[in-house]
């Protein structure tokens, strides 16, 4: 639901100046500074900052990618940290510097509708970061039925584990 939001966010802008153009803002701290700090929010769970879900799964997935591969889980990290480095690229220019542009000196803050459309993404992104096990606890079982009957298929191929580690790291 991360990328749903900055996706809201993105509407929450166009509907004023129905543009996506990132050229087309900068400044938006000093107009809509409840829009920045919701923004920043997501921009910051968006690039895995702990206590936010986004960290959590991040975390989750790079783990498990390290105990197959230390190699791939080192290409996923590398790559954690250009969409990191790209988010904040991208805030800063949206939101942060001068208000230049003649356009946005009038624009006005989120309304009450759309931060009551924020408040349930912002509770849940906070309350999964810093509490995820209801959510893990859910999915658990899914997963390690998935992983038996993985095992079970490559057993029943005649094909342990770490040839099938070895067989993904010839390729």
């Amino acid at each position: 639901f991360i990328s749903g939001a900055l996706f809201l966010c993105v509407g929450v802008i166009y509907d004023r100046m129905h543009t996506r153009e990132i050229d087309a803002y900068g400044g938006l701290v000093n107009r809509m500074p409840a829009y920045a700090l919701i923004f920043m929010l997501f921009t910051m769970a968006n690039v895995g900052l702990p206590g936010t879900s986004g960290f959590v799964g991040e975390f989750l997935t790079l783990m498990g990618i390290f105990q197959v591969n230390t190699w791939v889980a080192a290409g996923a990290a590398t790559g954690v940290i250009l969409s990191a480095a790209y988010a904040l690229w991208l805030y800063r220019r949206v939101v942060m510097g001068d208000l230049i542009k003649e356009s946005l000196k009038t624009i006005k803050d989120m309304s009450l509708r759309e931060k009551a459309i924020f408040a349930p993404l912002v509770v849940m992104t906070i309350w999964m970061g810093v509490y995820p096990a209801p959510i893990l606890d859910r999915t658990g079982p899914a997963v390690e039925a998935l992983v038996t009957k993985y095992d079970t298929a490559l057993a029943a191929a005649g094909r342990t584990e770490a040839d099938t580690q070895v067989a993904v790291a010839e390729h």
